[in-house]
């Protein structure tokens, strides 16, 4: 029977070994760069700013349409960017889903 500072010393020992060979093998693929990071930041940032100016643009063309109590507007500019953050969300989502697959391969 092993002793729990021997096991211990065995898992850091294959913890080590795993996050070595995720690394060198991303050093190995090298095919997302500096670039690719800032063009997610930008396809996340329009997929929220879209949504977004299209509600406040509907909402003002129906303030002047059809005027209520509440402000259209300010209503549909809230739910344009929940549906963009929402979009970003499911983005991330499936780019983080297809990174980790590619390091498990």
């Amino acid at each position: 029977m092993k002793s729990p500072e021997v096991e211990n010393k065995n898992l850091f020992s294959q913890q080590i070994a795993e996050k070595e060979k995720r690394k060198l093998k991303a050093l190995s693929e090298n095919k997302r760069s500096v670039w690719f990071g800032l063009g997610m930041m930008g396809m996340i940032g329009w997929s929220v700013v879209v949504p977004t100016l299209l509600g406040s643009a509907l909402g003002a063309w129906l303030d002047k349409k059809y005027p209520e109590s509440f402000s259209w507007t300010l209503t549909l500019l809230l739910a344009g960017l929940m549906a963009g953050c929402i979009l970003a969300w499911f983005w991330i989502t499936k780019e983080r889903k297809e990174m980790n697959q590619n390091t498990e391969e």
